[in-house]
């Protein structure tokens, strides 16, 4: 590869790791040019899938400041899918992929500038998508809200209720007081100065 071409193929390396959420590290080992065609079609938008040479990766990581996490990483066939969108579902396309084409092996990889081992991107894909997880929040605020209205609306009619037992307490208490209330009124009266 000419020293040119090594150039460019490190700074679009470099950009493509700046540039994204994350990156799985992948072997290929055995994969078929259309099983890999198969992979980058199913990934969608939302992984750059590249088969990479080791030393130019490393060059490019080590340039972009995520050396650590993929030096160790680094051996055997290698690919990257640069993560653009979701990553959990870059990582359900993997590893469903994984499973159909046991060749795919997951090395691991960095999602937001944290390192991850195979197995927690695989629990990584076990989780639900963004838009499921951002409905199920929606869903429990709106029922709290909901519960909140009804208890907001519950606190009006339970003091009109409370003020009209009141009423009805004082009433029927009245009715029974009222008879020796007005007896002093009139005696009261009776004694009063005639003019």
């Amino acid at each position: 590869m000419a020293k040119a071409a090594k150039a460019a193929a490190i700074a679009e390396l470099k950009n493509d790791f700046e540039s994204s959420n994350g990156a799985v590290l992948t072997e290929y080992r055995g994969l078929t040019v259309a099983q890999l065609k198969e992979l980058r079609t199913n990934l969608g938008e939302t992984a750059k899938f590249a088969v990479v040479k080791n030393t130019l990766t490393k060059r490019a990581a080590n340039e972009a400041g995520v050396d650590e996490q993929f030096r160790e990483l680094l051996e055997g066939p290698s690919a990257i899918a640069f993560v653009r969108g979701d990553v959990v579902e870059a990582a359900k396309g993997l590893r469903d992929f994984a499973k159909a084409n046991p060749l795919l092996v997951i090395k691991g990889g960095f999602i937001d500038g944290k390192s991850m081992d195979a197995s927690e991107i695989t629990r990584l894909a076990d989780l639900e998508s963004r838009e499921v997880l951002l409905a199920k929040l929606a869903g429990a605020m709106k029922g709290s809200m909901a519960n909140a209205a009804a208890l907001f609306n519950a606190l009006p009619t339970q003091a009109a209720q409370l003020a009209e037992a009141l009423r009805a307490k004082r009433e029927a208490a009245g009715e029974t007081a009222e008879a020796p209330a007005d007896a002093p009124a009139a005696e009261a009266a009776d004694e009063a100065p005639a003019e």
